[in-house]
């Protein structure tokens, strides 16, 4: 399910490894800056930017999970068009998506199982300076919940983000009560830092969310584990 950042389709095709390459790793600037926002591999799953020409499949995986994601997401403002059901409202969130990318404030991925596009992981709010954070919320197709496609995603994420982005620190906030993100970042082990009262609006609603968080120096020590694990 949906892990907010402050921000039944199945395939048995090839798996991400048999992407290209040079589409694996970024390369980072002096100042952290990412020059391309690339196409990221896991053990089983792809990461990569959407772009409009994945309207149809977004469209048929979010009208497919709208009771299992819509308690766990912001409301849109009454005059907010849903891309959803307007090409042109995603067009535009894809572009939004590429101009955060252009200006090193946001990174954003769907992700894939071979062809499938099965859910969104998000870097976003990337603050840099004294801070060098940034918040990953993430859903995923409840027909694959629970079968370790999200902790993966997000291990990808955290090696982009420490590796090749510079950043010090992810957070991930999640509703208490949403068990299945929550099993999502149990598994990965990452540090429960406690309890923020009445941090996001989600469906109309001001909910406490319980803030989880890895650090550059915890990556470190783990990343070879939660490569093991997870993507090698």
């Amino acid at each position: 399910r949906w892990a907010p950042g402050p921000g039944g389709i199945d395939w048995a095709g090839p798996t991400p490894k048999a992407w290209p390459a040079w589409s694996v790793r970024a390369s980072a600037g002096d100042d952290g800056a990412v020059s391309a926002c690339p196409n990221l591999s896991g053990r089983r799953v792809g990461l990569r930017p959407l772009t409009p020409d994945d309207f149809g499949s977004w469209k048929a995986v979010r009208r497919h999970n709208v009771e299992w994601l819509e308690p766990w997401e912001p409301r849109r403002s009454p005059d907010g068009t849903d891309p959803v059901g307007d090409r042109r409202a995603f067009g535009m969130r894809c572009s939004a998506r590429d101009r955060e990318r252009q200006l090193g404030t946001g990174w954003g991925f769907g992700i894939f199982l071979g062809p499938a596009l099965i859910g969104e992981i998000n870097l976003s709010n990337v603050v840099r300076g004294a801070f060098q954070n940034a918040h990953v919320g993430y859903w995923v197709d409840h027909d694959h919940a629970g079968r370790g496609y999200t902790p993966e995603a997000l291990v990808v994420v955290a090696r982009f983000a420490f590796e090749d982005v510079g950043l010090h620190r992810l957070q991930v906030s999640i509703v208490p009560r949403n068990q299945s993100s929550r099993r999502v970042v149990e598994k990965l082990d990452l540090r429960c830092e406690g309890l923020a009262e009445r941090y996001l609006e989600i469906n109309g609603v001001w909910e406490d969310h319980l803030r989880y968080a890895i650090t550059a120096e915890e990556w470190r020590s783990r990343a070879r584990e939660l490569s093991a694990d997870w993507l090698d």
